[in-house]
């Protein structure tokens, strides 16, 4: 932890230097708040934060928190499996095969030996920033984003595959589609892939 400070009238934030810190930390505070030791209404994860919201008295629960020991770091995955079936079909995955200096089916079949994890979702409702990429797999940005992405288009960005739950501007490399719902407001909980969930992605 590297921070932590109120974030609004019944918040707090703590601040992580880096993603492996903010999923130790989430899996912390979800195990205390599981054991009654932890009175939040909601843990959310980010890229390098983690806000904790829906608290009684914030200032005595960062007392608490300072007195914590430091969380065991991120062990493997171990959260529930969720498997995607995806047609590689993206324009951008000739782009990334030809940065990976792979061929095209390469690629492919190395998205799908990589068991992928949800550090924290954003950006839309549904939309779950995947980790478990090798930094040497990082892919940049588009210079310029698509006004529009379809739905269920599979993606890469920098470290982090994705997902796009509904059409939206993005400006990620699309490597795939899946006809896979994520986002439905008559599912509980509405979002099929959560912050721990395991990813894997399979070839159609």
């Amino acid at each position: 932890m590297t921070g932590l400070r109120r974030a609004g009238p019944s918040g707090l934030l703590i601040e992580c230097a880096d993603g492996a810190a903010v999923e130790s930390w989430r899996a912390e505070l979800w195990r205390r708040r599981e054991a009654g030791q932890l009175a939040a209404a909601e843990i959310v994860p980010g890229a390098r934060s983690v806000l904790i919201d829906g608290l009684a008295d914030p200032a005595a629960t960062a007392v608490a928190i300072a007195a914590w020991p430091p969380p065991p770091a991120a062990g493997p995955a171990s959260g529930p499996l969720v498997e995607i079936p995806v047609r590689f079909d993206g324009e951008d995955l000739p782009a990334v095969a030809e940065l990976w200096a792979i061929p095209v089916p390469e690629a492919a079949r190395r998205l799908c030996a990589t068991e992928l994890r949800v550090a924290f979702c954003g950006f839309a409702p549904g939309f779950a920033y995947l980790t478990g990429l090798p930094a040497r797999w990082a892919v940049p940005r588009l210079d310029t984003p698509r006004a529009r992405v379809p739905a269920g288009s599979v993606a890469l960005a920098g470290e982090y595959a994705g997902i796009y739950p509904s059409g939206s501007p993005g400006g990620w490399r699309l490597v795939g589609r899946t006809e896979v719902t994520l986002f439905d407001l008559d599912r509980d909980p509405p979002a099929l892939l959560a912050p721990g969930t395991r990813v894997r992605l399979v070839e159609r």
